[in-house]
């Protein structure tokens, strides 16, 4: 999934390495490739703080001369953009002091020092005028959170850019967090909100700091396809142009999104083992793997038995292409889990549906309401007499 348009940021892309070289599922060959390339970028940019923290880990080997090394770079370079930040204040205009302190905060987040790079971009604010700007420093803490994973700084810095953005904003920035919001939200199991802000955001993306389009496209069917009903997914998602232009570039996506529309259960349960390679190794998804499994399954299994009132076990296993013992430990899971709406009857070898009455269920509940509310005001009424 290479970007088309603009490069991934260095952090972004540094992390879903370290995120590999954890992974048990890499091959050793792959992991020696994989901390050459780590071990290159922490030296191109003296991230010292990470190079230790790995060495730490046992992830890279400690080689003292080369931490000094960079140690002596960081303080030359502080060096030069306090002169620089000292010489704005004296010599020059408000806009060049925010440049100045602006740098420092890129410094400090090219070596991957998050607390001060943090202190600093927040100095940088308090030299901020135009909403605009103020917004890019947000961007740059939401990319130091994506990188450390730290939701709590996510959560409160999309928060700090909708109330900026109710000062004003453009809706190119808009459209950005949208994004950024989407990839949080994904990343904390709300996949549904997700699937809404990645769909809302196809057809302006330009997050390519964050991630390529083809990968933005491989989150939006992801979600999409648990979240969405099938006429929404066909409107949105099946026969969306953009989705068509990039879907084919990425393996068995397509197959994926179009055999569980097209009911062609076998061909979608092939394409789901080939994808699960993939969500595996996603460093967003990766958490919630065995959640998305058993949600994906739901979906599927609850579309086949939608068409039916009673249908044999052996049917369902045909047209799945599995056996039946399969299939039988299968919807005993998610039937005693509430997932599923219908009863198996083993003797027989027949499934049952039983869908709830969405009006009873409705009637049900509003009497539920009904009582509380009345209890709650009996109370209140003994109160008041007292």
């Amino acid at each position: 999934m290479e970007a088309q348009q603009g490069t991934q940021q260095l952090h972004l892309a540094l992390a879903h390495k370290l995120f590999l070289l954890s992974h048990p599922d890499i091959d050793d060959i792959e992991k020696v490739r994989l901390r050459d390339e780590v071990l290159d970028a922490v030296k191109a940019h003296d991230m010292s703080s990470l190079y230790e923290t790995l060495a730490a880990a046992s992830v890279l080997e400690m080689d003292a001369a080369v931490l000094d090394s960079m140690k002596r770079r960081i303080d030359d370079e502080l060096k030069k953009l306090d002169d620089k930040i000292a010489d704005a204040e004296e010599n020059l205009g408000e806009s060049e002091v925010r440049e100045a302190h602006l740098a420092k905060s890129l410094f400090y987040i090219q070596i991957g020092d998050k607390e001060k790079a943090l202190e600093q971009l927040k100095t940088t604010e308090g030299k901020t005028v135009a909403v605009g700007q103020k917004m890019d420093l947000v961007f740059y803490t939401l990319q130091l959170g994506l990188f450390y994973m730290d939701f709590d700084l996510i959560s409160r810095s999309i928060d700090k850019a909708k109330n900026l953005f109710e000062e004003g904003g453009d809706w190119e920035r808009k459209n950005r967090l949208k994004v950024y919001e989407g990839l949080y939200c994904m990343a904390t199991r709300n996949f549904k909100k997700a699937a809404n802000l990645f769909l809302d955001s196809i057809s302006t993306f330009t997050t390519y700091e964050l991630l390529s389009y083809d990968t933005f496209i491989f989150y939006t069917v992801l979600t999409s396809i648990i979240s969405l009903d099938r006429v929404s997914l066909k409107q949105k998602v099946v026969d969306a142009p953009e989705i068509l232009t990039v879907i084919g570039k990425i393996p068995h996506l397509s197959e994926f999104l179009n055999s569980l529309y097209g009911c062609q259960y076998k061909s979608f349960f092939s394409a789901f083992s080939g994808l699960t390679e993939q969500i595996k190794l996603d460093r967003y998804v990766q958490p919630h793997f065995r959640f998305y499994m058993r949600e994906v399954r739901t979906v599927v299994y609850s579309q086949f038995l939608e068409s039916y009132k009673s249908v044999t076990m052996e049917a369902m296993a045909t047209a799945f292409g599995v056996s039946v013992d399969f299939i039988d430990l299968e919807l005993s899971r998610f039937i005693a889990a509430g997932k599923l709406h219908c009863k198996i009857d083993k003797v027989a070898g027949v499934l049952e549906t039983n869908r709830p009455d969405a009006k009873n269920a409705l009637f049900q509940a509003t009497i539920k309401q009904g009582d509380f509310l009345l209890n709650r005001i009996q109370k209140l009424s003994r109160v008041i007499d007292l």
